[in-house]
């Protein structure tokens, strides 16, 4: 993996959707902003926002990238590591700022909001860091001729931000905060995944067996948590069967005679 698999550009785009957070939040569009999203996305259903916040979820989002621990171990390490930075980084930065969200400032019944009423830690929006942090993660993780589409990946991590409008639980700008905090956490994931020498990434090696034991951590947080809504418990027993399927097919690699490494 060459040194320039980041381009030191890229460590400046996260300044962008701060900087907008910054102009609403004292150009006073706060509260404007985050009414508009929020009547808007009532065009579509709550299964839908409730299945995207999903995708923000720090168990949520290893579950379905799970599979990548046999497909890509260089990616889904990098995405675990990103994951790790985005759940170390996001608290500190929520006690820091200590803003109210919307249920803690606007009337009760002027915005549509779904499950219980979120009143403090605003900024940033976890869901949004972590789903910006994996998405910033795999992009920089992979190939750099195979990185177009992988662009795919930022539009979802934006819906995931989007929908933490739609059921009532951030401003815009906690939204814009979490992308531009997410990104970094993601490239300094990706940075950590570089340094992983080749042959730890073999499936017989002790770094994927670590990466497996995860999984088995996951299984026990989908069947005993509700995860942000009910409406996602059917995510939550597929993302069961996705880990399951997942560890039985790394459990017949340890078996085999000669270790499979990554490309």
């Amino acid at each position: 993996m060459g040194k320039k698999a980041i381009p030191v550009l890229a460590w400046f785009i996260p300044i962008a959707p701060l900087a907008l957070a910054f102009a609403i939040y004292f150009g006073e569009f706060q509260s404007s902003s985050f009414l508009f999203l929020n009547q808007l996305a009532r065009l579509l259903p709550d299964t839908l926002w409730a299945w995207l916040t999903f995708l923000g979820n720090g168990w949520g989002v290893f579950a379905l990238a799970f599979p990548l621990l046999l497909l890509a171990p260089r990616a889904f390490s990098a995405a675990v590591f990103a994951g790790v930075i985005s759940a170390l980084t996001s608290p500190p930065l929520k006690n820091y700022f200590d803003l109210p969200r919307p249920a803690g400032v606007l009337t009760d019944g002027s915005f549509y909001r779904l499950g219980e009423p979120l009143l403090h830690n605003a900024f940033p929006s976890g869901h949004t860091l972590t789903a910006f942090a994996i998405a910033t993660a795999l992009y920089f993780s992979c190939d750099q001729k195979k990185r177009v589409p992988m662009l795919l990946l930022f539009v979802i991590a934006a819906l995931v931000g989007l929908s933490r409008s739609a059921i009532g639980a951030h401003w815009l700008t906690d939204v814009l905060g979490g992308a531009g905090f997410g990104m970094w956490c993601g490239m300094l994931g990706a940075l950590l995944s570089y340094g992983i020498p080749e042959k730890y990434l073999s499936l017989q090696g002790a770094w994927l067996r670590i990466l497996a034991i995860g999984g088995v951590a996951a299984i026990y947080a989908h069947l005993t948590q509700i995860m942000d809504h009910q409406l996602n418990q059917p995510l939550q027993y597929a993302s069961v069967v996705i880990l399951l399927i997942t560890l039985v097919l790394f459990i017949k690699a340890q078996f085999n005679k000669s270790p499979t490494r990554s490309e």
